[in-house]
C-alpha cells in the first residue's frame, strides 16, 4: 500500500471518530445542566467537609455552602425570573441584535458586502477577503452564509481557486470573534460574561464594552498577517490551479443596482448622523450626558463606553431603516417592526442557553466556590511564581481545547469566567486581559473542531467546486491556519502583557483589587 495513501486512511479514521464523538455530545444547555447537577453535589461535598479561604480583600472567611439548603433552595426558586432578566450579558445582547436585524433583513449588510468584493484588486485579493471576513463577523450568521461562498465567486472571476476564497473568507470571520477593526455584539457579550465573574470578587467592577479594542485590532493585524502567508504559501499551492470556468456571470450580479447604491448612501448619512449625535452627547457645551465630568482622566468616558450597546442599536436601525427605505425593501414602521421581531427569532437558541448560564453561574456564587476556587487557584499559582506573560497563554490553550466540547464561545465562557476572572484578578491580571487571552484560544479551536456548523456549511460550499471535498479535505486545510493562529496568538498575548499594553481605552493590564490584604 503507498505509504501516503495509508496517511491518508488513517487521518480519515481519526477524523471519522472526532466527528462521532462530536456527534455523541449532548447539545451545549444539557451540557450546562449536567455541569450544574455536578456544582450541587460538589457543594453537598465541600460544604461538609468545610472547605474555606480567606477573602483577601474583606479578611472575611468564606465557607462552601451547600445548593441544597433550606437558603440557597429558597434562592433558586424566588429568585429564578431576577437571576435569568438580572444576567448582564442579555440585556446588550438583545438591545443590539434588535438593531441588527433591522440591517440585515432590510438588505444593508448583504449590499455593503457585495460593495466590497467586487472590484477587489487581484493581488490583494487574499488578505481583503481575510479582513473583510473579520468585518462580516458582525452580520453574525450572515457572514458564513453569505458572505463566504461570495468570496469563491469573487476569487473564480479572478482566476484563483475559489476553494481558496472560501477559506479565506470563513478564516476572516472565525478569527473575527478574538480580533477585529471595530467593537461588536460579542465584545459586549463576553465582557458581560466577565462581569459576573469579576463581582464575585470585586462587587463594584463594571463591564467596558471597548475593553479588548486595541488588543483585538493587534490579534487583527497578526492574523492577517500570518493568514495571507498560510494561505498563500501552504493552502493555495495544496488546492494548485483553477482550471474550471470562470464566474463572470455570477460576479456580475454581485453588482449593485443604481437603487442599492443610493440605499448605501442613505445609510452612509445615517451612520454620520448617529456619530454626530455620539459626538454632541459626550462634547456639548453644558449637557454631557456621556461623560462624567466629576471623574478624572479616563474614567470620564465611562458613561460613554457604558452605552456602546445602545449606540450599536441607533446605528443599525438608522442605516438599515434608511437603506430600506431608498431600496424599497422597508414600506412602513410595519416592516421594520417585522424585522425585529424576526431578528429575536434568530436569537432564541441563545436566550435559552442564557437562561441556564445565567443560573449556572449565579449557583457557582452562592455556594462560595467560584471565589474559594480562584482563592485556592491563585495561591498555587502564585507559588509556582509564574508571570501573567506565561499563565494567561496556559488560560488561552485551555480555552482552544475546551472547544471540543462545548462549541458556544459565550457558553464555554460562562462556564470558565466565575474562577478564572477573579483568580486572574487575585494575580493582578485586569478581567479585560483575561477576556482577551481566553478569545484567542476560542478562535483557534473554531476552525478545525467538527462541532462547528460553519466548517460544515463551509465544506458543502466547497463541494460546489470540488465534489469530494469532505471533511477530513476541510480540517487538513484549516489546520495549517490553526496551528499558525495558535503560535502567533500565544507569542503575541505573552509580549501583550509582558509590555503592559492597555487592552483597551481605560482597559490595562494589570488590575489591583480595591483593599486587597497582601
Amino acid at each position: 500500500m503507498d505509504g501516503r495513501a495509508g496517511t491518508a486512511g488513517k487521518r480519515s479514521r481519526f477524523l471519522d471518530a472526532v466527528e462521532r464523538l462530536g456527534n455523541a455530545l449532548p447539545d451545549p444547555i444539557f451540557i450546562f445542566v449536567v455541569i450544574i447537577f455536578v456544582l450541587v453535589g460538589v457543594s453537598m461535598i465541600g460544604a461538609s467537609a468545610g472547605w474555606s479561604a480567606v477573602n483577601p480583600v474583606t479578611g472575611e472567611t468564606l465557607v462552601v455552602s451547600s445548593l441544597l439548603s433550606e437558603a440557597n433552595v429558597q434562592k433558586l426558586f424566588v429568585e429564578m425570573p431576577r437571576t435569568y432578566t438580572g444576567f448582564a450579558p442579555l440585556g446588550f445582547a438583545l438591545t443590539i441584535m434588535l438593531g441588527a436585524a433591522v440591517a440585515e433583513k432590510s438588505g444593508l449588510l448583504t449590499a455593503l458586502m457585495r460593495a466590497s468584493l467586487g472590484g477587489a484588486p487581484k493581488n490583494i485579493l487574499v488578505p481583503m477577503v481575510f479582513v473583510l471576513g473579520m468585518l462580516a463577523t458582525h452580520a453574525n450568521d450572515a457572514a458564513y452564509m453569505v458572505y463566504v461562498p461570495l468570496a469563491g465567486i469573487v476569487f473564480a472571476a479572478a482566476g484563483r481557486h475559489p476553494v481558496l476564497g472560501l477559506i479565506a473568507g470563513w478564516s476572516g470571520a472565525a478569527v473575527g470573534l478574538s480580533g477585529n477593526l471595530f467593537p461588536g455584539q460579542y465584545d459586549v457579550l463576553l465582557l458581560g460574561i466577565t462581569e459576573t465573574g469579576a463581582r464575585l470578587l470585586d462587587p463594584e467592577w463594571t463591564m467596558n464594552p471597548l475593553g479588548n479594542w486595541y488588543f483585538s485590532i493587534g490579534i487583527a493585524v497578526v492574523f492577517t498577517a500570518v493568514g495571507w502567508w498560510v494561505l498563500e504559501r501552504v493552502i493555495a499551492p495544496r488546492l494548485g490551479e483553477w482550471k474550471g470556468e470562470g464566474a463572470e456571470a455570477e460576479l456580475a450580479g454581485m453588482k449593485l443596482t443604481s437603487v442599492e447604491k443610493r440605499g448605501l448612501i442613505w445609510a452612509g448619512v445615517a451612520a454620520l448622523g448617529v456619530a454626530g449625535l455620539a459626538t454632541a452627547l459626550v462634547m456639548w457645551p453644558g449637557f454631557t450626558p456621556l461623560m462624567d465630568e466629576e471623574a478624572s482622566g479616563s474614567q470620564q468616558m465611562t458613561p460613554f463606553f457604558r452605552s456602546i450597546a445602545a449606540l450599536l442599536f441607533l446605528l443599525f436601525i438608522s442605516t438599515g431603516w434608511a437603506y430600506g427605505a431608498a431600496t424599497k425593501s422597508i414600506k412602513s414602521h410595519r416592516d421594520v417592526v417585522t424585522m425585529m421581531v424576526e431578528g429575536l427569532g434568530v436569537i432564541m437558541p441563545y436566550l435559552v442557553l442564557i437562561f441556564f448560564a445565567a443560573h449556572f453561574v449565579a449557583m457557582f456564587g452562592w455556594s462560595n466556590l467560584g471565589p474559594i476556587t480562584a482563592i485556592a487557584g491563585a495561591d498555587q499559582l502564585r507559588a509556582m511564581e509564574a508571570p501573567p506573560a506565561i499563565l494567561l497563554p496556559l488560560l488561552a490553550t485551555m480555552s482552544a481545547w475546551l472547544d471540543f466540547l462545548i462549541a458556544s464561545g459565550s457558553a464555554k465562557w460562562a462556564a470558565m469566567a466565575p474562577v478564572a476572572t477573579p483568580m486572574m484578578m487575585l494575580l493582578e491580571v485586569s478581567p479585560e486581559m483575561t477576556t482577551a487571552a481566553y478569545r484567542v484560544g476560542d478562535t483557534v479551536t473554531n476552525l478545525i473542531s467538527p462541532l462547528n456548523p460553519y466548517v460544515i456549511l463551509t465544506m458543502v460550499f466547497a463541494q460546489r467546486y470540488m465534489p469530494n471535498f469532505r471533511l477530513g479535505t476541510m480540517i487538513a486545510m484549516a489546520l495549517p491556519l490553526a496551528a499558525a493562529f495558535y503560535v502567533s496568538g500565544m507569542l503575541l498575548t505573552a509580549v501583550w502583557v509582558a509590555l503592559g499594553i492597555p487592552v483597551g481605552p481605560a482597559a490595562p493590564v494589570e488590575y489591583h483589587v480595591p483593599g486587597l490584604v497582601n
